[in-house]
């Protein structure tokens, strides 16, 4: 039973003991579970970090690997290249004094996907919750819409989580609604999503990110700090959710690569919306065709064989008002 004091996510997480938050999506949505960890860690639950990683995990020295496909980033790893997301992140939570320790997946299909989140959480000595975070909203599409967004790595992380049966609580969190419209996501469509799952009990409400509250403030600094430190390739996921949180409206301009384009900044990007991840995989039209996928490649190509058996797609729509 929910009550309206406590938000249904943390009413599903309330008995976890030990948390593993992990961004679905790759590059920088291990951000978007930054709030939520220090919420849970707050509340003094043993809260993990993991990504899924754009970053060239193989050139990692063998010392950081903990298993196949599980690597552990800290402050001091060395990798090639600049952009690094999982290592900026964990060298912000040290110099925070927090637990400094981000996990990184290689880009993989489903199969090794899965296998490396057992490994991951054998390592961590099990876990009673596994909430997976999108920066953005496309995670919530079933794939009829007329845009996806960028559904490999989400449709990965879901299905793989999906397939978890001895975690306990499956969840998934969104911020950065809106942030998708620059690749083709019909908002319109993914709040009809919303609804579908709310009449199955699976929608899990939403709730802002409060820029005077301690998680907000941090986010913030964090955000700001990835920026600073990959300035050739900054978040503009979370650059806009970071305007929002400040109160910006509009076109908000806070990075080049946005330059042609034109944002919408607004509050409702600043919202976390939660759903149950085994209720979103079952709506999912596709999820079950990714089950036997071993690279990242077969879950493009299967995607494009399933959009071409459709007899139409849900056409976007714009907001009534």
């Amino acid at each position: 039973m929910f009550s309206l004091h406590e938000p249904a996510l943390f009413t599903r997480l309330r008995d976890a003991r030990r948390v593993l938050v992990a961004g679905a999506g790759g590059g920088f949505d291990v951000y978007a579970g930054l709030p939520l960890a220090l919420a849970l860690r707050a509340a003094g639950k043993e809260v993990h970090l993991a990504n899924l990683s754009f970053a060239d995990l193989y050139a990692l020295d063998l010392d950081a690997w903990v298993a196949p496909d599980v690597a552990a980033v800290g402050p001091d790893t060395v990798a090639r290249g600049d952009y690094f997301p999982e290592r900026t992140l964990a060298r912000w939570l040290e110099r925070r004094q927090l637990p400094a320790t981000v996990y990184a997946f290689p880009l993989t299909g489903v199969q090794p996907l899965r296998a490396a989140y057992r490994s991951l959480i054998e390592h961590l000595g099990g876990v009673d919750a596994v909430v997976l975070v999108d920066g953005g909203t496309d995670i919530l599409m079933r794939g009829d819409e007329h845009g996806l967004g960028t559904p490999e790595e989400d449709m990965a992380s879901l299905a793989a989580v999906d397939g978890l049966d001895e975690v306990a609580q499956r969840l998934v969190v969104c911020l950065g609604f809106g942030v998708d419209a620059h690749h083709g996501v019909s908002h319109s469509l993914v709040l009809e999503n919303l609804a579908a799952l709310d009449r199955e009990g699976a929608y899990l409400g939403a709730f802002s990110l409060p820029r005077e509250s301690r998680e907000g403030a941090l986010y913030l600094d964090a955000v700001a700090d990835a920026q600073r430190h990959t300035p050739d390739h900054p978040s503009i996921v979370h650059g806009s959710v970071a305007a929002a949180v400040r109160g910006e409206f509009g076109d908000v301009r806070f990075t080049e690569r946005t330059r042609g384009s034109e944002l919408f900044v607004n509050p409702l990007m600043a919202l976390c919306f939660c759903v149950d991840a085994v209720a979103l995989a079952r709506r999912n039209l596709y999820l079950d065709r990714l089950e036997r996928t071993a690279l990242m490649r077969q879950i493009s190509t299967v995607i494009v064989e399933f959009r071409e058996t459709l007899p139409r797609q849900r056409a976007p729509r714009a907001f009534p008002h």
